[in-house]
């Protein structure tokens, strides 16, 4: 007698669902059946609209990915939005299990005087723009300013600032979003100041990201001796190779002498922004910063402390770096304080305890930490947990676990349902407009254009 398949559906196909997905199907004895819903009708989640442009070895690890979908015990349903066209419990009718890997899309907002001030933006508004991400295609940023100010000390931060001064020749190589290509094409931005409110050995920036500033052609990366030396009066015994190489790399810019590059990246620290001020057409015209020292608090650990040393940077357009953030999915238990859903070890966690059959991975699980590749490993911990739990039988027993049955729910009320075959079809056509150009792909970036394309390749209902 034939064991009946155990199924499971992965919310979310970013690099976390992908992962969580790739490590169910290797892990399962054949037993196990993946369905990945996604809100948009494209995969891959930040590699796609979160990778910079210039990154394409990055972009790489998407083949991985391919393989999983190719996966005969896989499917995937696009354009599908769990809340508006299936529902958690509908879900758990259907499968043994959820995973839900819907990352952290909401940014972190500053909290002070001026924020809303037009000029100032998320950094994951201006990410989302240039990546060609269908929810920020129609965003316009007032590229007119010579000075810019990026708020944060990671990867994030750097890419932004990065983005902002590459030459338009080195941007035409990449998949950048067209708008965006023609937008920077005409920028007058021709300084970016990077705020980090602690020091240099606390940056959160990876060697490789810190170190491309300085190749940059034609701008050059500016740090005051001074002001790296304070930032690492106060030592830091925690230090990690990572930030003993960021330390390194920052005193070899700070004894650097300019090359005369007509644009430049200052990174500043040991700054905290403490209200955006407008200038004479109501619109973002400096930052007001103040001075911080570094303390050690309870825990060892050194934290920024304002003094009352206050300056301003004289800014046209303020992105802010300071982390990313989840939002709360229908009827999952959600944490509001940490942003992300209630679980211990992937397991979602409920009034009086794990929730059977209910798991998060990714970003959603932990925050927004790591890399890309960080979450191959937390994917095998929720994987690990899921496993587990189905050996000890402790799985959520689906009323209606016909694989078909959910589909025809999903064509009902989701027409435009996108399957892998018409993802496809999108890259084929945006990597066919690319190659004249020389560029990897020519992104689209509307839902619409996305779902005319799709459906020369979609199967008939």
């Amino acid at each position: 007698m034939n064991t009946p398949p155990v199924r499971i559906a992965v919310v979310g196909a970013g690099p976390a669902g992908f992962y969580a997905a790739g490590h169910l199907l290797k892990d399962s004895d054949g037993r196990i059946e993946v369905d990945m819903l996604e809100r948009l009708p494209t995969p891959w989640g930040l590699v796609r609209s979160g990778v910079a442009p210039d990154h394409p070895k990055i972009k790489s690890v998407t083949r991985v990915y391919e393989k999983t979908a190719a996966h005969p015990r896989f499917r995937y349903f696009g354009n599908v939005e769990l809340g508006a066209h299936v529902g958690r419990e509908e879900l758990l009718a259907h499968y043994h299990a959820i995973v839900y890997a819907t990352g952290s899309p909401s940014d972190r907002p500053l909290g002070i005087p001026g924020e809303q001030l037009p000029g100032s933006w998320a950094a994951t508004d201006f990410v989302g723009w240039y990546n060609g991400h269908p929810d920020h295609p129609d965003l316009e940023f007032d590229l007119g300013c010579e000075h810019a100010v990026v708020v944060g000390n990671g990867n994030v931060a750097l890419d932004v600032a990065r983005m902002l001064l590459l030459s338009h020749e080195e941007l035409g190589r990449t998949d950048i979003a067209n708008h965006a290509l023609h937008a920077l094409e005409h920028s007058g931005v021709r300084e970016v100041v990077v705020l980090g409110r602690r020091g240099p050995a606390q940056a959160a920036f990876t060697n490789p990201e810190l170190l491309e500033l300085g190749e940059m052609e034609g701008v050059d990366v500016l740090v005051d001796p001074a002001e790296l030396q304070q930032g690492l009066a106060a030592g830091d015994a925690s230090l990690d190779k990572t930030a003993a190489n960021n330390v390194r790399i920052l005193k070899e810019f700070s004894e650097r002498p300019p090359r005369g590059g007509e644009r430049r990246i200052v990174l500043r620290f040991l700054c905290s922004p403490v209200e955006l001020l407008p200038d004479e057409r109501g619109r973002v015209g400096g930052v007001r910063v103040v001075r911080n020292q570094l303390v050690s608090g309870d825990d060892g650990r050194l934290r920024a402390q304002p003094t009352d040393e206050h300056e301003t940077i004289t800014a046209g357009l303020v992105l802010r770096a300071i982390g990313y953030r989840g939002v709360p999915l229908p009827g999952v238990p959600f944490d509001e304080r940490t942003g992300v859903i209630r679980n211990e070890r992937g397991r979602v966690l409920g009034p009086e305890g794990p929730l059977p059959g209910e798991y998060a991975v990714g970003w959603i699980k932990r925050g927004p930490t790591g890399v890309i590749g960080t979450n191959k490993k937390d994917a095998q911990e929720t994987v690990d947990a899921l496993l587990h739990d189905m050996a000890d039988g402790r799985l959520h027993q689906p009323s209606a676990p016909d694989p078909e049955e959910l589909v025809r729910t999903l064509q009902a009320r989701q027409p435009q349902l996108i399957t892998y075959a018409g993802w496809s079809e999108i890259d084929r056509h945006e990597r066919a407009s690319g190659e004249p150009a020389g560029r990897p792909r020519v992104k689209l970036t509307r839902i619409e254009e996305m779902l005319r394309v799709a459906s020369e390749q979609q199967p008939e209902s």
